[in-house]
Formats: structure tokens, sequence, C-alpha cells
């Protein structure tokens, strides 16, 4: 069910549950007045954010390819997911600039157990869709829903940490331990934003396939290429929801153009069986071109 889904509707979807959790962690912290709280649901904000970019960006993304971009438009994920950890960066930078002022008056007068379960409400909402992020991205290989799901993850163990400690400082009388949490919490969202940022910036590289999706590539060609002599330098390239590959394959001088072009059609029809979406760019070479190192279908 969750793998039928389309990443425009996932980023509907996130910007349905955004807004609710944030309406609900804002209630908290209007019912508590909990410095802790109001980190939580700045956090949250930036969620708001984050959906709306990640469906900007799909949406672009899915673009067919164009004079301009002829290999399509599946980085722009990428550029969404940068954005999102700017903009959670940034928010960890305002939590410490409220915890600090609130350092020197700590007050939890107003928090109570109603406040709290509010928050705990808003904490599992977004555990179940950060879940249901996480095993799409997985599969799709989005970045923009990954993005979006390790922040919500990053959320919710924010919620466990505030609701705990402030559960304590309920019991321990030490309002301090308000500001603090909030501290904690916009270190944590800091190290998360940077996170994203930079797992980001590596697909704006042109990363490679990771090593299981690279050796199953190389299995996919050694079956498929049977009546080449050889295949060398595979390479692939990570694009969004798109996978590159491209490598070169080693034929008879004596084969015909025709024969030659069975076996690539073979090869990338096997390919896009088991991978689908990948796009495969072969180089046909005839035997004086023949490797030390290479895969031999042969």
């Amino acid at each position: 069910m969750i793998r039928s889904l389309s990443a425009e509707r996932l980023a509907l979807g996130s910007i349905v549950v955004s807004l609710l959790v944030l309406g609900l962690k804002y209630l908290a912290w209007w019912m508590t007045g909990s410095v802790a709280l109001y980190s939580d649901a700045l956090e949250s904000l930036v969620n708001v954010g984050g959906a709306l970019l990640a469906l900007l960006a799909v949406r672009y993304a899915q673009r067919p390819a164009d004079h301009d971009h002829p290999f399509g438009h599946h980085k722009a994920e990428y550029f969404s997911a940068v954005a999102e950890g700017i903009m959670i960066v940034l928010a960890a930078l305002l939590i410490v600039h409220q915890a600090l002022m609130a350092l020197s008056a700590p007050d939890l007068s107003s928090l109570g157990p109603v406040g709290m379960a509010v928050n705990a409400l808003a904490m599992v909402i977004n555990l179940t869709w950060a879940r249901v992020l996480i095993v799409w991205a997985r599969k799709h290989h989005s970045p923009a829903m990954a993005a979006s799901g390790r922040h919500l993850m990053s959320d919710v163990w924010t919620s466990v940490g505030v609701l705990g400690g402030l559960g304590l400082a309920v019991l321990t009388g030490w309002a301090v331990l308000d500001p603090i949490l909030a501290i904690i919490v916009a270190l944590n969202i800091l190290r998360e934003g940077l996170m994203v940022i930079r797992s980001s910036i590596g697909g704006l590289m042109d990363t490679a396939a990771d090593p299981a999706e690279q050796a199953q590539i190389e299995a996919i060609i050694h079956a498929a290429a049977i009546g080449a002599l050889q295949v060398h330098d595979i390479r692939s390239r990570r694009a969004g929801q798109a996978l590159f590959v491209e490598f070169h394959m080693v034929v008879s001088g004596a084969m015909t153009v025709a024969t030659s072009h069975e076996i690539c059609d073979r090869v990338e029809m096997a390919l896009q069986a088991q991978i689908p979406g990948i796009k495969t760019t072969i180089h046909v070479e005839p035997d004086s071109k023949l490797e030390p190192d290479g895969l031999n279908p042969a």
C-alpha cells in the first residue's frame, strides 16, 4: 500500500500531517508556556515549510527531459532537501535564543498533564507518518522524502526527550530544566539539519549507487549480456529517484551491428525489469578493446 503511493501524494500528505502536528504542539505550548514545548513546536513549523518544498521539488523532478535539461529534472529533490536542512539550522538558532532568554527566569507554573498529553498525541502522529516516508523513500530513492522522514524522526525523539524532561521538572520542581531541555533540543535539531545538508550535497555531486545496487547491476549485466566478450568500466550515479548506468561492452569484431544491438536491448530490458526507472548507456567496442579486468558473460 505504502509503496504504491506517488511522491506527490506523499508530499501532500506531509503538508496535512505537518499542519495538524503544528497546531497540536502550539496548543500544548500555549497551554503550558514551556520553552521546551515552544522549541518542539518551532521544529514542527519547519516541517510545514519542508513539506511545501518537497511538494514543489517532486513535481518539478517529475518533469520530462527537455532541450535545456536532456537528462531530466531529477536533482530538483536535492535542492529541496538542502533548503530544508538550512531551515532546520535556522530553527535551532531561534530555539537557542529563546532558551537563553528563559534561563534568567524559568517558569513552569502553567505546566500540566493536559498540555503534555496534547504534545504526546502530536508525537504519535509524527512517528506514524515518519515511518511511512522513510519506507517509501528507501524503496524509491527519494532524497526529498528521505529528508522529510529523517527530520520527522528527529522531531519524534525531540518530543520524547522534552516530555520526559518536563515530567522530571514537575517531579523535582527544577524549572531551570525547561530552558536547558530547549537548548538540548536545539543542538539535536542542528545536528539533523547539518546531516540533511551534507547528504543532499553528496547527491548533487553525482554520488554512485550504493554497493548493494552496484552488485545487483553487475549480476544482471553478467547474466543478460550473453554473446558479448566482456563488460568493463561500469559506472553509476544517482539523481534523485533516477539511476544512471553506463558501461563498455566488448563484442567480436566480426559481429554485425544488428546482433550487438540485440544484446544491448536484452541487457537494457533485464536492468529495467529489476530496477525500474534505470537509465542505461552502453558503449559497444570491438575485441581489440578487451581490458585485463571486467565481467566475462561469454
